[in-house]
C-alpha cells in the first residue's frame, strides 16, 4: 500500500481586503486564536490546533496549503503521477513550497517546514 503524500491541511487562505476588519470577524467573533500577523496577512488556529486560517490582503485568490514531508519530492510525486507542477519548489519563510495542479485543474500549494516556524512576540507579530 502506497504512503499518503499529503500528510494534512496546512491552512485555507482567504483572501480579505481589510485585516483588522477580518480579524474582528474571525478572531473576534468566531473564536480563532491568533497565530501570527504580518502587515498583510495573519494565521489564525483552527479547532485541530495544526491547520491554520489564513487571512491575506495580498491578492491572491483562495487557495489550500498541503503539508508535505518535502516539497521538492513531493513536487516530483505529483507530477510522476499524472499531475502537473505549476510553479517549481521554491523557498518560502519557513522551507520550501511548489504550487502543482491535479488532471482536472484543481491547484494546490505544497509545502514544507523545513526552515522552522516563524517566530512571534507575545502578540502574535512575526518577529523572524
Amino acid at each position: 500500500m502506497l504512503e499518503s503524500l499529503f500528510l494534512r491541511v496546512d491552512c485555507i487562505s482567504v483572501p480579505v481586503k481589510d485585516l483588522d476588519a477580518a480579524l474582528a470577524f474571525y478572531r473576534d467573533k468566531l473564536g480563532h486564536k491568533l497565530v501570527w500577523k504580518t502587515l498583510d496577512g495573519a494565521g489564525l488556529a483552527m479547532a485541530d490546533g495544526r491547520t491554520e486560517l489564513v487571512l491575506r490582503t495580498d491578492g491572491r485568490p483562495p487557495e489550500t496549503d498541503v503539508y508535505v514531508e518535502s516539497a521538492d519530492s513531493a513536487a516530483e510525486c505529483f507530477a510522476q503521477a499524472g499531475g502537473k507542477v505549476i510553479v517549481g519548489p521554491f523557498d518560502i519563510r519557513i522551507g520550501r513550497c511548489a504550487v502543482v495542479e491535479d488532471p482536472w485543474g484543481n491547484a494546490l500549494v505544497l509545502l514544507d517546514s523545513s526552515k522552522g516556524l516563524l517566530k512571534t512576540d507575545s502578540d502574535g507579530n512575526v518577529i523572524g
